[in-house]
Parts: C-alpha cells; structure tokens; sequence
C-alpha cells in the first residue's frame, strides 16, 4: 500500500505483535498525548480511512490506528472473526497499558467496539460506533436468529472464484450504497482488491449472522452511535437494536451514507470532538 499524507505529517511507529502468533492486525501510533484513542476501520478498509480525523486529533491526543489482518494488503490469519479479533485487541491492550481509551470503530470495526465494550467493561472510557448495528440481518429480517450451523462455504467459493476484475467491477459498482463522495471511491475499492478475499468471505457470512442486541447490555461506559442519514428513516427497528445499550446517544448524520466521515465530515468531526473530549 502507498503510504498516506498521513505519514508525511506524523511520527509513525509500527508495533510488533509476533507475540500472538498469528499477527491478528498492524498497528500505527500517531501523537503522544492526553488520552489514547483505538480507531478500527470496516470491512476490507485500511486504518487510512481514519486520516483526517487523526489530523484533527492526534495534537492532543495518542491515537492507535490498526488494520486488521487479511485487509487492505495486511497478511491474512488461518480463522479470523468477531471473537477472534476482541479477544486479540484486548489482550493488545492489556499488554501496551494503554490505559482507558477511546475506542471507535466504522462498521466491522463497529461490531468490534461493541464486542469489546461487552467483553471488558471496564477497560475503556468511552466507545464511538460509526455506522454499524448490533444485528445487521435483523433490519431486514424482524424474525432474525443467529445460526449456529450456518455454511459459509457458498458465499467463500462465490467470492474466491471472481476473477480480480470481476471482483474489482462488482466493488465500484457497489460504492454507490456507501459514499457520496466520488473522489474516495478508487482508494476503498483498492483496499477490497488488496484484501484477502477469503477473509472477506468469512467475514461478510459471519457478519449476517451476528446478533449483539443482548450481549450490549454489558457494556458500561458511555457510546456514542454515530448512523448514516439513511438510518433517520428506520429510527423505530435502530432504536429497537439499541434498546439495551445503558449509555447510548444515537444521532444521525444530515447528508451521505455509510462512509459517513467521508460524505458528512463537518459533523461527523464535531459530534466526535464534541464527545470525546
């Protein structure tokens, strides 16, 4: 991956991690100040997603941007997933000292926070989930039960066997369902195409077949659930997901979709600021 402005304009460091094992994502640290904050990208999505909001924050603040394993060009590992991923950052956690962080996370990375916040309550000072829902299926589905025995198998051959232009097409063809913003569309897809396709199989079956809404009410410390402008026209069945989050605040975007710190950046950028500090 071509490095970003990003490493032009801030110190980076690379954290090791040989001591999982399997390297479950990298990591780059950016400023050394006040308080830490973890940024988890979405599917397929590469920690340069976050850019201009580090730009914004890392002045005053140390900010851990990781990308997980088998995305955007990072080395894949054997069986990655929800639990696979929470269980790794927070052990990464324990083992750095990073001491009460914030931790935001974009649509997988959403997930992410949420599972994490449920895992260890007590860990964090606050969460931040941008565009993402503790059961995805369920919007769609009001009947929605997680599978205990669902196959992935189907949607892994389907995915592996495009070729990298079919699977390049039906990526551009889809970014009109997650951002506005032309100009971002030729680096999100590039990140799909560096990915591996495996581990976004698995990922995609498995994020069908997730449900959080129980799991939530563990979390303790106050989240702010950042949500497309779309979303404002499902408020009833987002609340209803939601219901059991102790300290939420839900708010939705004024314009653009899933992407929303590329479509509605001013006050994406604010309600961040606003709420972490």
């Amino acid at each position: 991956m071509k490095n970003s402005i990003i490493t032009f304009l801030f110190l980076l460091f690379i954290l090791p991690l040989s001591s999982y094992g399997q390297v479950p994502f990298s990591v780059q640290k950016i400023g050394n100040k006040g308080n830490s904050i973890l940024f988890i990208p979405g599917l397929a999505c590469s920690s340069e997603v976050w850019q201009d909001t580090v730009k914004e924050l890392s002045s005053n603040h140390t900010c851990y941007l990781l990308t997980l394993a088998g995305f955007a060009g990072t080395p894949p590992v054997k069986n990655p997933s929800v639990e696979y991923w929470a269980n790794t950052i927070i052990s990464y956690i324990k083992k750095e000292k990073i001491k009460n962080p914030v931790i935001v996370g974009h649509s997988l990375g959403g997930m992410l926070a949420m599972k994490i916040g449920a895992k260890a309550p007590k860990l964090f000072q606050k969460i931040v989930v941008v565009d993402a829902l503790p059961a995805l299926a369920a919007l769609s589905n009001d009947n929605f039960k997680v599978d205990p025995n669902k196959d992935c198998t189907p949607t892994i051959k389907e995915l592996t066997s495009m070729s990298k232009e079919a699977f390049q097409q039906a990526q551009t063809s889809s970014m009109v369902y997650y951002t506005e913003n032309k100009e971002k569309v030729p680096q999100i897809v590039q990140w799909s195409v560096d990915s591996d396709r495996g581990t976004i199989a698995k990922m995609v079956c498995e994020l069908s077949n997730t449900d959080l809404r129980e799991e939530i009410q563990q979390i303790q410390v106050p989240t702010l659930v950042l949500l497309e402008s779309v979303f404002s026209f499902s408020k009833n069945k987002i609340e209803q997901q939601y219901a059991k989050l102790p300290k939420k605040e839900l708010r939705y975007a004024n314009k653009g979709l899933h992407f929303i710190m590329y479509d509605d950046y001013d006050w994406y950028i604010q309600q961040l600021k606003e709420f972490i500090q």
